[in-house]
């Protein structure tokens, strides 16, 4: 006989998701309220007034060739960070899931980069291949390669992928890597026993059975590769050179905090609250067929 809990009274309901609506709108609900808001006024330049514009925020912004920009740099960069974080990830879980000894020693060692925070993984990242004193472009000029990312937008939009990515590949491996332990052994060992070699068991038997964990891993590291990266990019490059790596939250904060145009960031930040909702929207309902459960 199913048990349900019933609650006599209101009260104590109340006080146990009280905590969590209010966390909830003092830091999503009142600022996205704020946003929405200033992203209908033009301030004064001297933050003294604002005037009602209406829409013509979003509308200078859809007009504008460099936000429009913004949205493929976005798109290119956020692919490329999902899938460099994740390709590599599952094939160090992979390898670590083979280990009969010492696996927990490796687990270990891989994921100390997720203890780095973005901002300090763009400056470790920046001295390496820093065009003067970086010990990587010092190499790769000795290969005969001229590594300027200050100058050229592809290595510069190579160098933050790599950078985000690379802290967020300890991420992903943690996942995977439980995920790979909650195979069940007797069906791997049932199909080595017919005669089916490592790949073959991986794709058809492993992959399927991990695929819930990937599905919500891509949904968060695209999540990530949007917002959570901005360090990574101020660091780095700051949008630069020619607003190469100039993604949506960073075109956010440039208008808003350098440029000092209130109205237009807080349009693009509710523009950027609605792509990200849709993408998620899109995931779970397209994407998500193929989930195995």
């Amino acid at each position: 006989m199913e048990k349900r809990v019933i609650f006599r009274g209101w009260l104590l309901p109340i006080c146990l998701v009280a905590p969590q609506l209010i966390i909830s709108i003092i830091f999503f609900f009142y600022p996205a309220a704020q946003a929405v808001w200033q992203s209908l006024f033009i301030p004064d330049p001297f933050g003294l007034s604002s005037q009602y514009v209406g829409l013509g925020n979003f509308e200078y912004l859809l007009g504008d060739k460099y936000y429009r920009a913004s949205f493929l740099t976005t798109a290119v960069f956020s692919v490329l960070v999902t899938f460099c974080s994740m390709i590599p990830a599952l094939l160090l879980a992979v390898c670590a899931d083979r280990l009969i000894k010492s696996s927990g020693i490796y687990s270990t060692l891989l994921i100390w980069p997720y203890a780095v925070a973005p901002a300090v993984a763009g400056v470790l990242w920046m001295f390496m291949f820093n065009t003067r004193v970086g010990i990587v472009s010092w190499y790769l000029g000795q290969l005969g390669y001229d590594w300027n990312h200050v100058l050229n937008g592809g290595e510069a939009m190579g160098l933050v992928v790599i950078a985000s990515a690379w802290g967020r590949i300890s991420y992903n491996f943690l996942f995977f890597f439980a995920a790979l332990q909650s195979v069940p052994k007797s069906l791997i060992e049932a199909s080595a026993i017919d005669g089916a070699h490592f790949w073959r068991r991986f794709f058809d038997i492993v992959l399927p059975l991990i695929t819930p964990t990937a599905f919500f891993l891509l949904v968060v590291n695209v999540v990530y590769s949007f917002f959570e990266t901005f360090g990574v990019i101020h660091t780095i490059t700051a949008g630069g050179p020619q607003q190469a790596t100039t993604i949506l939250v960073y075109k956010v904060f440039s208008d808003g905090f350098v440029g000092q145009d209130l109205g237009s960031s807080s349009a693009q930040s509710v523009i950027l609250l609605v792509v990200v909702g849709l993408l998620t929207v899109i995931q779970f309902k397209y994407i998500e067929k193929r989930v195995h459960y």
